[in-house]
């Protein structure tokens, strides 16, 4: 009588209900945000410049690479990724949690929910030889 089917369950996962995200998932990305952080993600795959995992991040973060930190809102259990936020916020990086692990995992092309992409900077080095070129021109 109380229960649901297996089939309501489904439905309601598809729909993005029934999440349990950790209390500590703040700032949480919208519909619309999550999109975008996750072909972001997805772009950063292809580049290959993504790090994969708790331990890859932290170790990344604490050598002062820059980038953007993107943490599954729904992993349980929570303490292994509490210190995730706090190392960013010291060292600057912006971090945001998306809602769902499988759709973080599927983008990133890999099993894990903590990723730091440092696409960012690969997108400056390809302008920066692009801007050099016109201001040796104009001289």
């Amino acid at each position: 009588m109380g229960s649901d089917s297996v089939a309501d369950k489904s439905e309601r996962k598809e729909r993005g209900e029934d999440l349990a995200l950790a209390p500590i998932a703040k700032p949480l990305a919208g519909k619309k945000l999550c999109k975008k952080t996750l072909k972001f993600v997805r772009r950063a795959a292809e580049h290959k410049c993504l790090k994969r995992g708790v331990k890859e991040v932290v170790k990344s973060i604490r050598r002062g690479h820059k980038g953007l930190c993107v943490i599954a809102g729904n992993i349980s259990p929570i303490d292994v990724i509490t210190h995730v936020p706090i190392l960013c916020e010291e060292a600057d990086i912006p971090y945001i949690y998306v809602p769902s692990k499988e759709e973080l995992a599927t983008a990133g092309a890999t099993k894990t929910y903590v990723l730091r992409s440092g696409a960012n900077q690969a997108v400056q080095r390809r302008t920066r030889p692009s801007r050099a070129r016109k201001d040796k021109g104009q001289v």
